[in-house]
C-alpha cells in the first residue's frame, strides 16, 4: 500500500512538473506548434458560439467590383477616392477611416482633390509597419512597452495627405492558419511608437485623450483590456457583410440611406476581386481586410471583444497545471472503467467550460492545457493498463504489429516505420481479385475438414504466386482474395508485376483444379479481375488488430472485372489501363497471351472500359510477361 501511494505521489509530481514546463515554455514564446493548434481551436469555438449581431457603430463603404467596373481601372484614381470621401462627408459621419495605403504620389489634381476632401472631415489614413523575419514581439524585455511588435520602419501615407488627417498602423496578427487573431494596438521602432489604425479611429471618434496602462487602454471613461503585448483579441461577428456594408457605387449614385452613415464610423476599404486584402476567418474563407479592421474598431467602441488579459493568463496557468494532475489522479486511483469514465467526464467538463467562457468573451488557451494533459494521461494510462509488463512492452508492441500483417516485406517496413498508413495515403496501385466460382454450393456437400483442406490448398497457391511476384494479399475473402501491388511503397513496375501475377494465377489455378478429383474439380471454376489506378491505402481496425486495405474506384472496378470475365466466359479480365501502365516501362505481353480488346460495361459505372481477356492455359503455353514467369 505504501509503495502504491508513493507511485501515485511520484506520478502526480511528474505530471505537475510536465504541465508547468509546458506552460512556462509556451508563455516564453517557445512551442510554436501550439499556436497552430490554438488557432484551429479558436476557429472551432467561434463556430460553436455562432453568428452574433454587431453593435451598429460602423459602416463599411466598399470599393467593390461595381465601382471598379464604373471607373474602369483598379486601384481607383485619387480623384475618384476624393469623390467617395466627399459623398461620405455630406452624410455627416463621425469619422472617415480610409483603409487604403496611399503611400505613392498620384496625379497632382487627384492628390489635391483628396487632400481637400480629407481636410473637410475628421479622417484617419492607414499606414503599415514593415517587420524583419525575426519572431515578433520579443518576450524577453522587462520594459513596460518591451513586448510591443518592433518594426524595422513605418510606411506612412503621402505627406500631402497625412498632413490633413490622422494616421494609424493597419497591420494585424494572424495565427498559424492565416486567421487574424488579434490587432496590435501599439507598434514601435527603435525610436518611435505609433498607434494602430483601429485605435486611432476610436480615439478620433470619441474625441477623448488616450491613456496607456499595463494591459489596458483608456480614453475618457472607456477602458479596454488588452493582452500583455497590447494586442486586442478579435471576436468575429459572422461572415462578410455581417457588419453593415454599402457599395461606393451606390453611395455616389445617392442610393444609400443617410442614416446608414450619419453619426457612425465609416471605414472605406477595398473588397473588389483581386484587391488582395482578404483573410480566412472561421465564418468565411475570404474576409475583406476592411471588415476585420471594422471588427476591431467595433470592439474598441463597444467593449464587446474577448478578454485575454493578465488575470485570464493567470487563470490559464493554474488550469494548465491542475487539470493534468486531476486527470492523472483519477487514472492512478481508478483502474477500472469507472476511472476512464471519470477522466472522460472531467475532459468534457473542461471543454464545455472553455467553450462557454469563449462564447461569453473570455479567451482561455485550450491548446496549452491539452498539451499539458494529454501526454501524462496517455503515459500513465498505458502504465496502468500494462502494469507488470514493462520489461516486455517494446517486444509486445512489435509482435502485435507483425501479427497484424502477413506479407514479410510489409512486416520489415512496419518495423522501420510503426506509424505506416496511420494516416490514409493516396497513390497509384494495381489491384487483383481472384474468386472461386461454384465453391459455395460445393461446400454444402463436403464435410468441414474437406472444405478446409480445399481452401487451404487454394490459399497456399495464391500466397506463393503473390509472394513470388512481390504483391501483398490484403485479405482472403473466404474462397477469394484481394491482392495489391504498390505497397508498402509504389514502384514503376507495379502494373507489370500485377499482370504477371494474374496470368500466373490463371495457369497455376487451372493446373491445381485439374489435379482435384473429378467430382470436385469439375464443379469449381475461378475468375480474376485486374485493374490499375489511384487508390486510398490505410490501416483499419481496432487497437488490438489492424489490417491494411485499399479503397476507391480502382478497387471497385477490379472487383467488377470478375463479373466481366464471367460474362465473356473467360478466366481473366485485365483492364487496358493496367496493360498500358505495364508497357510504359518496357514490359510486353505476347500477342497470343490475351484476346481483345473489348469494350465492356462495368456494373455501377457509367460508360465502358477497354478490357483484355484470357480464356485459359490451353490458348497458349506461356501467358506471362517473361518466358519463365508462370512457372
Amino acid at each position: 500500500m505504501i509503495s502504491r501511494r508513493l507511485h501515485i505521489l511520484v506520478a502526480l509530481l511528474c505530471t505537475g512538473l510536465w504541465a508547468g514546463t509546458i506552460w512556462l515554455g509556451h508563455s516564453r514564446g517557445h512551442l510554436r506548434v501550439l499556436d497552430r493548434l490554438e488557432s484551429a481551436l479558436f476557429d472551432l469555438r467561434t463556430l460553436a458560439r455562432g453568428v452574433k449581431a454587431p453593435p451598429d457603430l460602423v459602416t463599411i463603404v466598399a470599393i467593390d467590383d461595381a465601382i471598379v467596373k464604373l471607373g474602369g481601372v483598379y486601384p481607383l484614381p485619387r480623384v475618384e477616392i476624393a469623390r467617395i470621401v466627399e459623398a461620405i462627408g455630406r452624410l455627416e459621419p463621425k469619422v472617415i477611416a480610409i483603409d487604403l495605403l496611399l503611400i505613392d504620389k498620384g496625379s497632382s489634381d487627384g492628390d489635391a482633390a483628396l487632400a481637400g476632401a480629407l481636410a473637410a472631415h475628421p479622417s484617419v489614413l492607414a499606414g503599415a509597419a514593415i517587420f524583419s523575419d525575426k519572431v515578433q514581439p520579443s518576450a524577453d524585455s522587462d520594459a513596460p512597452l518591451g513586448r510591443l511588435p518592433e518594426a524595422d520602419r513605418f510606411v506612412l501615407p503621402l505627406a500631402a495627405l497625412a498632413d490633413r488627417s490622422d494616421v494609424g498602423i493597419v497591420n494585424v496578427t494572424t495565427g498559424r492558419t492565416g486567421t487574424p487573431l488579434s490587432v496590435p494596438m501599439l507598434f514601435r521602432t527603435r525610436d518611435k511608437i505609433e498607434l494602430s489604425f483601429p485605435l486611432r479611429v476610436a480615439a478620433v471618434a470619441t474625441g477623448e485623450r488616450l491613456a496607456i496602462a499595463p494591459n489596458q487602454l483608456t480614453f475618457g471613461e472607456r477602458s479596454i483590456a488588452t493582452a500583455d503585448d497590447y494586442a486586442l483579441p478579435l471576436s468575429y461577428y459572422g461572415p462578410r457583410h455581417t457588419i453593415r456594408t454599402v457599395s461606393a457605387a451606390n453611395l455616389l449614385s445617392g442610393q444609400v440611406d443617410k442614416e446608414a452613415i450619419r453619426g457612425r464610423i465609416v471605414v472605406l476599404g477595398a473588397t473588389a476581386t483581386g484587391a488582395g486584402d482578404f483573410f480566412p476567418t472561421p465564418f468565411d474563407s475570404l474576409m475583406p481586410g476592411a471588415e476585420i479592421i471594422s471588427t476591431a474598431i467595433t470592439h474598441l467602441m463597444a467593449g464587446d471583444g474577448v478578454v485575454r488579459n493578465k488575470a485570464v493568463r493567470a487563470f490559464e496557468a493554474v488550469t494548465t497545471i491542475l487539470l493534468p494532475i486531476l486527470l492523472v489522479g483519477l487514472l492512478t486511483r481508478r483502474r477500472n472503467a469507472f476511472g476512464l469514465l471519470a477522466v472522460s467526464a472531467a475532459i468534457l467538463g473542461w471543454a464545455a467550460a472553455n467553450t462557454f467562457a469563449f462564447a461569453h468573451g473570455i479567451w482561455l488557451d485550450a491548446a496549452t492545457a491539452m498539451a499539458a494533459a494529454l501526454p501524462p494521461i496517455i503515459l500513465f494510462g498505458t502504465l496502468q493498463l500494462w502494469s507488470g509488463q514493462r520489461s516486455a512492452q517494446h517486444l509486445a508492441v512489435q509482435n502485435r504489429l507483425l501479427e497484424q500483417f502477413q506479407t514479410p516485406g510489409l512486416q520489415e517496413w512496419l518495423t522501420r516505420d510503426p506509424e505506416f498508413l496511420l494516416a490514409p495515403v493516396r497513390q497509384n496501385a494495381a489491384v487483383v481479385f481472384i474468386d472461386l466460382s461454384g465453391f459455395t454450393s460445393l461446400s454444402e456437400t463436403l464435410d468441414p475438414d474437406a472444405t478446409r483442406s480445399l481452401l487451404k490448398e487454394f490459399h497456399a497457391l495464391v500466397d506463393k504466386e503473390v509472394t513470388r511476384c512481390g504483391g501483398m494479399i490484403t485479405s482472403f475473402l473466404g474462397d477469394g482474395a484481394m491482392i495489391l501491388f504498390g505497397l508498402p511503397e509504389a514502384s514503376r513496375d507495379d502494373a507489370a508485376r500485377a499482370a504477371q501475377c494474374s496470368i500466373a494465377l490463371c495457369v497455376k489455378t487451372e493446373r491445381w483444379l485439374a489435379t482435384l478429383p473429378r467430382p470436385i474439380g469439375s464443379r469449381i471454376g475461378f475468375k480474376i479481375g485486374t485493374h490499375f489506378g489511384p487508390i486510398v491505402a490505410s490501416r483499419l481496425g481496432g487497437r488490438n488488430h489492424q489490417h491494411i486495405t485499399a479503397t476507391g474506384d480502382t478497387v471497385n472496378v477490379a472487383s467488377r472485372l470478375m463479373e466481366v470475365a464471367a460474362r465473356y466466359d473467360v478466366r481473366l479480365a485485365l483492364s487496358h489501363t493496367l496493360r498500358e501502365a505495364a508497357e510504359q516501362i518496357g514490359a510486353r505481353l505476347r500477342p497470343d497471351s490475351l484476346t481483345g480488346p473489348v469494350e465492356a460495361q462495368i456494373r455501377g459505372r457509367t460508360g465502358s472500359l477497354t478490357i483484355w481477356l484470357w480464356r485459359g492455359e490451353q490458348s497458349t503455353a506461356d501467358q506471362s510477361l517473361h518466358p519463365d514467369a508462370a512457372e
